[in-house]
């Protein structure tokens, strides 16, 4: 485990600090050397276990952490991530492993990483993913984001149901199914509120159905 003093700005410039948790020394080090030794970056902790990481990152406040999958002991990476991001909303998680498959992918996505990441990743890539995620990106390698794309490819299913609605039907049933209220989706869709109900009436009767409940189920096809 290795903490350093937290750096905050430099000059005019603002520093994005980063944690790494990685049990590879060498992968470790090399991290390290490579974030510190970068203008407008600084490794402020760098543990070789989830443990460790929980106990020692609430001190620290870093604004990335970078984060392994398999990790020495009772806690990998995902769950590491679950318990900090329960308490820290604002910081931000990217994962940075060897491995491509749907399961981890999801898992990490699920527990609060907003990025995932693969070692193979040239140095000034890492930097720029560790710079989007700060910003409130999703850096993703570009074989991840295949698979994710491929998988909601998968998911998908045509709903005939959905067809005779028109486009501004499509917007509100949306607007339904993110939980709105009609007078938030008239302010969203800059339209009144009666005109809200008329259309959630025209949906109700196309779809077939006489709740807010019934149309969203149709809308993602269950």
């Amino acid at each position: 485990m290795t903490v350093y003093s937290k750096k905050k700005s430099q000059g005019s410039m603002d520093i994005i600090s980063v944690a790494i948790v990685e049990d590879n020394h060498d992968i470790r080090t090399a991290m390290e050397l490579l974030i510190n030794g970068s203008e407008g970056y600084a490794c402020v902790g760098a543990f070789n276990n989830g443990e460790t990481a929980v106990e020692q990152i609430p001190a620290l406040l870093p604004n990335v952490v970078l984060m392994d999958f398999n990790l020495p002991g009772g806690m990998n990476g995902i769950e590491c991530i679950a318990r900090l991001k329960g308490e820290f909303q604002d910081m931000q998680f990217m994962m940075l492993t060897v491995y491509e498959d749907d399961e981890k992918i999801f898992q990490a996505l699920e527990a609060g990483a907003s990025g995932y990441i693969l070692k193979k990743t040239s140095p000034g890539e890492l930097l720029e993913a560790i710079m989007e995620v700060h910003h409130g990106g999703s850096p993703m390698s570009s074989q991840i984001a295949r698979r994710v794309v491929a998988y909601f490819q998968k998911q998908a299913k045509p709903n005939p149901a959905l067809e005779a609605l028109t486009s501004r039907e499509k917007e509100i049933l949306d607007q339904l199914s993110k939980g709105f209220l009609y007078k938030e989706i008239a302010s969203n869709l800059f339209i009144s509120i009666e005109t809200v109900r008329r259309h959630v009436h025209n949906i109700y009767e196309k779809l077939h159905v006489r709740s807010r409940t019934d149309a969203v189920n149709k809308y993602y096809n269950r």
